[in-house]
Order: C-alpha cells, then sequence, then structure tokens
C-alpha cells in the first residue's frame, strides 16, 4: 500500500529507531532538522509541506529527559501549525510515566502534566510502548495506543532454545504481565518478593517465590534503571540453585553504576528493546538489543488504515 499522505518524522532522541520503522514501511523519514543554541535553547523546524497529510513524530524522552520532552512538544506544535491533518506523538519510552500517582504528600503527579502538555501543544493522538502504569491512558483525551514488546522479546528468547525456562517477576506489582510473559513461551512462573523502603533506587529481595532448583530463570520488567533490582534477583535465583539466569526488559534506562552491577552480576544476558538510543554509558558485552521497529510500524500502518491496534497483541 502506498503512504503518500503519511510522513514519519524522526525527534533527536529517536533517528536510529525512526529509520528503522521507515524501512519496514518502505518509506523514507520526513525532512527536519533540530538545533540547540548557545543558551540551551531548542529550535526545530519541518522542511516540507505535511498541509493535509497524516504527521507521525516519533521521540523518545529521556536522556536528556526534560530537553527529549520539550522538543516532541515544539515538534507538535510545528507539525500542527504547518496544517498536518493530524498529529501522532509516537513515544517509545515515556520517561515521566513513573510519575503516574500522588503517593506522598506535596508532590507533583508528573505524567499527568506532561499529557496536559502533548494535548495542548496539539497532538490528536499518542502511541507508545509498555507504560510503567497503563492508567496513564486515562490522563488523556486523546486515544492513546500502548504497545507491548512482548512478542518481539518473546520471538528471541524462543530462537535461543533456553531449556526448562522459569520466567522470574521482579516484584509483585509485575506478577500479571510476567504470567503473559510465562504463557507465552510455555514455561513456568517465579516470585521475588522485594522491598523498596525509600527514593534510593535500591531495592531488597527478601525471597524467591515458586521452584527454579535446576532451571534457566529469565526475569522480565517493563524498565530497569540502576540494575540493582535484576543483579539482586538473579543472584537470589542462583542461590536458589538456578542454572542460569538471563533478563529482559522493554526499556533499558542505563546510569553508569548500573553497567558495573549488571557485569558483576550472575545474569548471562540482558535483553532490551531499542526505544531508548541515546544511552549515556557505554553497553556491555552482556547486554542486547532487540529491536521492536516492527511493531511500531505496524502499529502506523494500522492507524493509516484505520485498523485495530489491539488485534497486534492477540490475548
Amino acid at each position: 500500500m502506498g503512504f503518500e499522505d503519511v510522513v514519519i518524522f524522526a525527534g533527536s532522541s529517536s533517528l536510529g529507531l525512526t529509520e528503522r520503522i521507515c524501512a519496514h514501511l518502505n518509506t523514507m523519514p520526513g525532512k527536519s532538522e533540530t538545533k540547540i543554541f548557545s543558551e540551551g535553547n531548542t529550535f526545530v523546524r519541518v522542511l516540507e509541506n505535511v498541509r493535509g497529510r497524516e504527521a507521525f513524530v516519533i521521540q523518545s524522552t529521556v536522556f536528556p529527559t526534560n530537553d527529549s520532552f520539550m522538543e516532541l512538544l515544539f515538534w507538535i506544535d510545528a507539525l500542527s501549525r504547518a496544517s498536518a491533518a493530524s498529529v501522532t506523538a509516537v513515544i517509545p519510552y515515556f520517561s515521566y510515566a513513573k510519575g503516574d500517582k500522588k503517593d506522598e504528600p506535596r508532590v507533583s503527579i508528573r505524567a499527568r502534566v506532561c499529557a496536559d502538555c502533548i494535548e495542548a501543544a496539539g497532538a490528536d493522538r499518542v502511541v507508545t510502548m509498555d507504560l510503567h502504569a497503563p492508567q496513564i491512558q486515562g490522563f488523556f483525551r486523546i486515544p492513546v495506543d500502548n504497545l507491548y514488546a512482548m512478542p518481539a522479546l518473546c520471538d528471541h528468547v524462543r530462537s535461543m532454545s533456553l531449556p526448562n525456562l522459569v520466567v522470574v517477576s521482579p516484584d509483585a506489582g509485575f506478577v500479571k504481565a510476567a504470567r503473559r510473559y510465562a504463557a507465552s513461551l510455555g514455561a513456568s512462573l517465579a516470585i521475588a518478593n522485594k522491598e523498596r523502603p525509600d527514593h534510593s533506587e535500591h531495592a531488597e529481595v527478601l525471597e524467591i517465590i515458586g521452584d527454579v532448583g535446576g532451571k534457566t530463570a529469565l526475569i522480565v520488567d517493563d524498565f530497569t534503571i540502576t540494575g540493582g533490582t535484576l543483579a539482586e534477583v538473579a543472584r537470589r535465583l542462583m542461590e536458589a540453585g538456578a542454572l542460569e539466569v538471563y533478563a529482559m526488559v522493554t526499556h533499558g534506562v542505563f546510569t553508569p553504576s548500573s553497567i558495573e552491577k549488571i557485569d558483576r552480576s550472575p545474569l548471562k544476558k540482558l535483553f532490551f528493546t531499542d526505544t531508548i538510543e541515546t544511552q549515556p554509558v557505554q553497553l556491555s558485552p552482556k547486554m542486547e538489543v532487540v529491536s521492536v521497529a516492527s511493531l511500531f510500524a505496524e502499529a502506523i500502518r494500522r492507524i493509516y488504515t484505520h485498523e485495530s491496534i489491539s488485534g497486534m497483541f492477540p490475548a
């Protein structure tokens, strides 16, 4: 099918992913430019006609988080003011999704603030992947399509033919999602009982619930930042008799200390997707990127042809 009425633009934090998405759709990224002036101001410009066309802008909001988010808003505004028929913000990783609730006094619900800004800038739709809290979709008054990385990640793990697999949820809050991974892979399920007492990004793993003895353990999660939880759960799994431990997450949000933690841990491999490409660190040989470009490309195609997005992810 042709995409004459569709134009896909790359924000500066998702240049590579945009190229891969466009390759799947047999099209070229839209012509544009981004400049950062000496005082830190961001300037964006659309370099081709988008009047009456369906515009998509792809931009993960991380590294640097605030600059990337502001750039996204400017792209939405520029495309809207250029008379695009519709503007879809494709946010592979929505960093502020972690700020989804007021769980202590006098704090901002940051995800809601960001949702309001995206709408005010002129977005007609949002496409994202593995929101940390799915209820964030309700913060928007425009359609939100929350894609899942599970098909791509599970396909990759299946290609490895890992024996006697057990999927491990890193905490009780991820059990529902971990159960879907286990069902997709035909594996059993175990749970790490974890406690996080404060905002220090350090969690204590208290125990492993489930049988992991003599099995290949696969920890699954939506993202990792410090790598501390993955490393600690991996150690506990080995102590509980697991033969090998792997991990896979949708979003690899790595800090300098996380690489050392992963390297020193019992993890054989950590798989994560290409939703984030502006990493401030040199990735470890233990890390492997799995592309989700085909999933975003299919979502864009279905939006253009008015097909169901949920049909991409059978129950």
